[in-house]
């Protein structure tokens, strides 16, 4: 459980969608995930200047942007002038697209767009391009001080499962890690996230979508969630087993992020 209410938990803006702490967990051991160091959101593009005000007094020094190459180059992120953080990210693609966009005719009913996400949340566990990023993910937070941001298109799929697996190294019973990964359909900038994301599925399709599809796209489901640990325990046997052989979290890292991260 958490002693965070969700007004605490959203950092409130008008251009960036789900920008929020995922710290505050309280871990199977009794232990409590920090806040004020662990961040996650959308992608910047349409950030407003009060919103990257936001981001700098969070004090955040690094940003893992999950997105590939071609979706950083049409939707460049906004940064705080003279920020002197890292921005870490992959060079080369890591979707065909924003996961909530890997559409075709068949996505205008809600069933066939939840089907779609199905399908994405199988892939992913197995795409070696997302491997290397959650892989980065770890190593970022194991090596770097300050408060960190992972995000990538719309910060609820790539940027869903990152911060799940996180809270799963930490300790936080899987109950509590999907409440987190669901928390994002609580998210106030719901208007922002269809803004940026609605014309180019509409523009793909060639026909308007009906609003219960559309919201299966844009937001998240407990079966997605779990249908990547399904496959992740395939790939690996376990959980844990993928953690550590397909994301390099052995013994020693668990213990380094627990202190880190754990009060």
């Amino acid at each position: 459980m958490t002693d965070l209410t969700i007004r605490d938990r959203f950092v409130p803006t008008t251009g960036i969608h789900n920008f929020r702490d995922y710290g505050g967990w309280t871990t199977r051991e009794g232990g409590r995930v920090k806040t004020g160091l662990l961040y996650r959101s959308g992608h910047h593009v349409g950030a407003t200047d009060e919103d990257l005000r936001q981001f700098a007094e969070a004090g955040i020094q690094t940003v893992i942007d999950l997105r590939g190459n071609s979706e950083r180059d049409a939707h460049p992120c906004r940064r705080v002038d003279g920020w002197d953080g890292e921005v870490i990210f992959y060079d080369g693609e890591t979707a065909s697209s924003p996961p909530h966009m890997d559409i075709d005719e068949t996505t205008t009913t809600v069933e066939y767009a939840r089907d779609r996400m199905m399908q994405l949340y199988t892939r992913m566990p197995r795409n070696p391009a997302m491997i290397e990023m959650f892989r980065r993910y770890f190593r970022i937070l194991d090596e770097r001080d300050g408060a960190s941001l992972v995000h990538c298109f719309a910060g609820k799929d790539r940027t869903g499962v990152a911060a799940t697996l996180l809270l799963h190294v930490l300790g936080v019973n899987e109950d509590d890690q999907v409440a987190e990964f669901v928390l994002t359909n609580a998210a106030p900038t719901f208007d922002v996230l269809k803004r940026q994301s609605a014309p180019g599925i509409e523009e793909r399709l060639g026909r308007p979508l009906d609003d219960d599809a559309l919201e299966a796209l844009l937001g998240v489901h407990e079966d997605y969630i779990h249908r990547w640990f399904e496959t992740a325990r395939e790939e690996a046997g376990s959980l844990d087993g993928y953690i550590e052989t397909k994301l390099g979290v052995d013994d020693a890292m668990r213990e380094r992020l627990k202190a880190r991260f754990l009060a």
